[in-house]
């Protein structure tokens, strides 16, 4: 059951992917990364496979200690938990990062193989795509009109 729980929790979140890498600026695609709703399966999933070692997890991260997530991480359950965790964190980034590639005028050429480095690394993606955020956003200003008078 926890290897078919690991599988899934990729294969709920695979599909939003595809929109947001695949399909951009259609209609459904902008609709589905507004919503919340696309994290909760993962979540749920999430939420099945911590449960039955929530005593370890919770001190693993109560007491955050290399040794208690190595011990987490040698149970199925919990390995396949902060996977879960990581689906489901991962995808709520890519939504936003997909919102606020829209939001800035991002050509989708460029946004989906940040997209897709986030799928795979999420850091070095988001990492990315706040260096060209922040690019966009500092060009964005330097056209806005200046007050009068300033």
């Amino acid at each position: 059951m926890t290897a078919f729980l690991f599988d899934l929790s990729f294969w709920l979140a695979a599909p939003v992917w595809a929109l947001l890498i695949l399909a951009p600026g259609r209609r459904w695609t902008d609709r589905i990364a507004a919503s919340p709703l696309p994290v909760v399966p993962v979540l749920v999933v999430y939420l099945a496979l911590a449960v039955p070692v929530f005593p370890r997890l919770w001190a693993a991260v109560s007491r955050p200690e290399l040794g208690g997530f190595q011990e987490l991480m040698a149970l199925d359950d919990g390995a396949a938990a902060i996977w879960a965790q990581v689906i489901a964190w991962d995808l709520f980034l890519g939504q936003w990062m997909y919102r606020e590639a829209r939001r800035l005028q991002i050509h989708p050429l460029v946004m989906g193989p940040l997209l897709l480095l986030t799928v795979l690394l999420s850091p070095i993606g988001v990492l990315l795509f706040l260096g060209l955020r922040a690019i966009r956003i500092r060009a964005a200003r330097g056209r806005e009109p200046s007050p009068s008078g300033a």
